[in-house]
């Protein structure tokens, strides 16, 4: 078995990090059945990224189907797998890929737990419609009451003081002392040139994003895979909070990023952005807070 700076080449069940070079479907095959936790990743879109392809729509949705399929036989009966997609391109015409996903999951029989929306402040200036601000995770389990611990992603309340003003629990705090449920609506920074985990990937989504779900729906030493890899950013936040990660990726150059990545953070020097930092807003004074008159 070849290990580098940590990280094991193979599935290995003692392990805490593995980097699974190649071939998605080949990679996945490799993993015993029922032994996985949560399955989370962010496809290739098929809108000609420099790590794909542009193929057909039937095309890309047969070949998800089969990675579907491993991703299903690997998870445990209480597991869940979290699909972060935003949408792909026929013409000139937007389609948003949460809605092609849906009956390739249910065809597994699985059960959809929650559409997430993930929002985000910043993107490429778009001319020609309305900047994209927002993308989706499909949380889909195999039991309608899979794992999930809502105590470890509780957010403070908004109102931590407010009291219930009638009813037998008159004048108690109404809402719940560890804060409360975070909902289906995340405002989480995407990935962009000054973010600290900024790489050469193109579509790198945040360890932040992960964080929660990896937090909401395994447990201690569980395993994480993501089978669309890209520079590991899933095994990171996997690592970060405790857990094992397994990252599939076909690319070369962007499995070198990832094991690079899940070494630093085996010994704790990652630079990420972590889900518990609040979103800062500018100054009104400062230079990027406003325009100097006469600028």
């Amino acid at each position: 078995m070849q290990v580098s700076q940590g990280v094991s080449h193979a599935f290995d069940e003692q392990a805490q990090a593995v980097s699974l070079r190649g071939d998605c479907l080949a990679s996945l095959r490799s993993i015993p059945d029922e032994s996985i936790q949560l399955v989370v990743t962010s496809p290739p879109y098929n809108i000609g990224k420099d790590y794909e392809d542009v193929v057909s729509i039937d095309e890309y949705l047969a070949f998800q189907r089969k990675v579907i399929a491993e991703c299903v036989r690997i998870l445990k009966p209480d597991g869940n797998i979290c699909w972060q997609v935003g949408f792909t391109k026929t013409g000139k015409e937007i389609v948003p890929l949460d809605v092609l996903f849906y009956p390739l999951f249910k065809e597994f029989g699985l059960f959809l737990r929650n559409r997430i929306v993930w929002t985000f402040g910043h993107g490429p200036p778009i001319k020609n419609r309305f900047n994209g601000r927002h993308e989706t995770v499909l949380w889909f389990a195999k039991s309608g009451d899979s794992l999930f611990e809502v105590d470890a992603v509780r957010v403070p309340q908004k109102y931590p003081g407010k009291r219930h003003y009638r009813g037998p629990n008159k004048g108690q705090y109404s809402g719940h002392p560890m804060g409360k449920n975070p909902g289906d609506v995340w405002d989480i920074p995407n990935v962009k040139a000054h973010h600290p985990e900024k790489t050469d990937h193109q579509c790198q989504f945040p360890i932040a994003l992960v964080q929660r779900l990896v937090r909401a729906l395994t447990a201690e030493g569980d395993w994480v895979l993501d089978p669309f890899s890209g520079v590991g950013s899933a095994a990171c936040a996997a690592i970060i909070e405790g857990r094992r990660g397994i990252g599939c990726e076909l690319l070369g150059s962007y499995a070198d990023i990832a094991e690079s990545r899940m070494a630093l953070a085996l010994e704790k020097k990652l630079p990420y952005r972590d889900i518990d930092k609040p979103i800062q807003t500018p100054d009104s004074k400062s230079g990027v807070g406003r325009r100097i008159e006469g600028d």
